[in-house]
């Protein structure tokens, strides 16, 4: 019996012979694209729940802000002291600023059961939300200027249900105590940066609960880096697990990050452009940065747990430097006549060069070589294996941007012949934009390999393009669709993109690659609409179109057969593609019906090896029907059924169907 299962097993991995008819494509075609636009990092992906704790909001970021924002000053028991931004003797240099608390009287003045000290709050991204039982990792760095010891009382707080009876603002007249979710004292030695960390468990649940760091001892202390993580997190290593299964479920292949126009910066020119070096080390010597669409970067998330993301998703990491020119849309470049790119000298490209290089070898480099070392000290001592590398991002395609970037992709093809580098066609990628003929006459004159292309259109636009039918087979480089989406949510929306990526997968050949943007938005603070994924601090809901992508994600392969699949009539609303995966034994069938009129639709996959059982996917509603945080009335159906070689189906309205064989 072992031996005969051990054959079974055999078997079934051993890859099947491809029928004859079918095309050969590419098996990458679905990943993702993940910016920190609309909160998708701090407040999201990331499961930071403090915000701004090691103090670097700036006004250089946004009118009004301090060291202080999301901060309050607490004195309970009516205690007295102030707060203090300094930046004498930082913990690095690349994190200038912390928190002085000068205390001047810790004990309660007035009766507030016990509870004490002079100190600050922070309520984190619109309220931290704890889970009862839960464990959280609390760390902070502290010292003692003033050289005395100090207790500082650490908590985790939660609205009163109720006054505690009487009038006014005092304590023991009408305020509402807090209610203690947890609580503990930690002692605070020497004049010395020391950081301190435990683990706090919370006797109740929250959805707004506030944290608290409070002196117990008169005198001076000073704070820094004040993070709080929950231990139950993506595979442990620091991810919301809710938001990482949404793109897990969606099967990707590969993620480019981190952008999008948080590459090269998009506000003010060079100095907020995101550079990768200082986002891998330890999280207090990171540079943190304005954020392109007008918040900030703390880097808590930085390359390190981008290419760790990828591993645990089994996904190819492409990561996006810039080659040394911003964004044409520097100080509203976009409404004036005149693009307003800037350009780094030509003497300075070769730091932009060795950022591409240096790079490299962090990534795949052994862990005693310079930067191999960087990523073994952080926890990964095995390379990450880089197979890709993007350089610039949808930059206007100028003299100045063509010169950068050959020398930086010169300098990286002669070093490491084995990168594939993805190259840019500029923003608004169609055939007759100026931007786009002059970035593919660029890009096959260089033999870049692959060619980013973006657009964002009306559902028109996706139900009647059909633009890679024409694209040349034989001229080299491929194309990379790297943003793309219908401008609005509705189901009718995600059919149109559906029908366009059966387009694209009967073009797999030529588009090796594609990623619908954005991903993320957090409710409240969108910066562009749609988005694949909307969340807020408790839950996440996933659009009609997130479901068209993982119908997609979930049906990759390396064969394509167009002729498998017959429609009663002609019309550019319906849709096919049968995808054969050759190393999986798995076949593909998807039909999309875009119109208000039921299809009849005839399948022959007589070519292949069928077995009969199977698994339907539907996806269907009406036009105009899309998710949100009240009601999510899409969502695919999934059902066991029975398949044979010939078969006869009736296709109805405003509907995606996919069949999953096995061979």
């Amino acid at each position: 019996m072992a031996l005969a299962a051990a054959t079974v097993t055999a078997q079934a991995q051993r890859p099947v012979k491809a029928p004859a008819g079918g095309k050969q494509i590419s098996n990458e075609l679905i990943g993702i694209f993940f910016e920190d636009i609309s909160s998708s990092a701090d407040g999201g992906l990331c499961a930071e729940l403090i915000q701004n704790g090691s103090f670097e909001y700036s006004p250089a970021e946004r009118d009004g802000w301090g060291a202080g924002t999301a901060w309050r000053t607490e004195r309970p028991g009516h205690s007295l002291g102030y707060i203090e931004p300094k930046q004498q003797d930082p913990i690095h240099s690349n994190n200038p600023n912390y928190m002085r608390l000068h205390t001047e009287r810790s004990k309660e003045f007035y009766d507030y059961n016990g509870w004490k000290g002079f100190g600050i709050s922070n309520n984190g991204y619109d309220g931290i939300v704890l889970t009862e039982g839960a464990k959280y990792d609390f760390s902070v760095f502290m010292r003692n200027p003033d050289g005395v010891d100090k207790e500082v009382r650490i908590a985790l707080t939660a609205p009163a249900a109720r006054p505690t009876g009487g009038q006014g603002g005092f304590p023991g007249f009408g305020m509402r105590q807090p209610q203690i979710v947890s609580d503990t004292i930690i002692k605070v030695s020497g004049k010395d940066w020391k950081k301190y960390e435990l683990t706090l468990t919370a006797a109740s649940s929250a959805t707004n609960a506030t944290f608290q760091l409070l002196s117990l001892t008169v005198g001076d202390l000073d704070v820094d880096m004040v993070s709080l993580f929950p231990q139950d997190t993506y595979m442990g290593h620091g991810l919301r697990k809710d938001l990482v299964q949404a793109l897990a479920d969606l099967k990707p292949s590969f993620m480019r990050f981190p952008g999008g126009c948080v590459v090269h910066g998009g506000g003010d020119g060079f100095w907020d452009t995101y550079r990768w070096k200082t986002t891998v080390g330890p999280r207090e010597q990171r540079r943190q940065i304005k954020n392109t669409w007008g918040y900030h970067q703390s880097m808590e998330m930085g390359y390190f747990e981008y290419f760790q993301l990828c591993e645990d998703l089994d996904m190819e990491p492409l990561p996006i430097l810039p080659c040394g020119v911003n964004c044409q849309g520097t100080n509203g470049g976009w409404n004036m006549r005149t693009q307003a790119q800037d350009a780094a000298p030509m003497e300075d490209m070769d730091e932009w060069a060795q950022d591409a290089l240096d790079l490299i070898e962090w990534a795949n480099g052994p862990a005693d070589s310079k930067w191999g070392k960087v990523r073994a000290d952080a926890g990964h001592p095995e390379p990450f294996n880089l197979k890709y590398l993007g350089l610039g991002n949808e930059e206007k395609i100028t003299p100045e941007f063509e010169e950068r970037f050959k020398y930086i992709y010169d300098k990286v093809r002669a070093a490491h012949p084995e990168i594939v580098i993805v190259g840019t066609a500029g923003p608004g990628s169609h055939p007759g934009n100026g931007d786009y003929e002059e970035g593919w006459k660029f890009a096959l004159d260089l033999q870049v390999p692959i060619l980013d292309e973006h657009y964002y259109e009306q559902r028109n636009y996706f139900q009647t393009s059909r633009q890679y039918d024409s694209y040349p087979r034989d001229r080299g480089t491929k194309v990379y669709l790297g943003e793309y989406a219908a401008k609005d949510k509705k189901l009718i929306d995600a059919l149109s993109e559906g029908l366009y990526l059966l387009h694209v997968e009967r073009n797999g050949d030529v588009v090796c690659m594609t990623s619908y943007a954005p991903l993320f938005a957090k409710k409240g603070t969108n910066n562009w609409n749609p988005d694949l994924i909307y969340f807020d601090n408790e839950r996440p809901y996933l659009t009609c179109s997130y479901y068209v992508q993982q119908m997609f994600g979930q049906s990759s392969g390396d064969w394509f057969y167009g002729d498998c699949v017959k429609f009663d009539r002609e019309d550019n609303l319906l849709g096919q593609s049968v995808v054969l995966d050759s190393k999986a034994r798995k076949l593909y069938v998807k039909i999309c019906n875009a119109s208000e009129n039921a299809a009849k639709a005839s399948l022959n996959l007589s070519r292949f090896g069928l077995k009969s059982n199977a698994t339907l996917t539907v996806l269907k509603g009406n036009a105009m029907d899309e998710n949100n945080f009240d009601a999510q009335p899409i969502a695919p159906v999934t059902e066991s059924v029975k398949v044979s070689k010939k078969m006869n189906l009736d296709v109805e309205p405003f509907s995606m169907v996919m069949y999953t064989i096995s061979l």
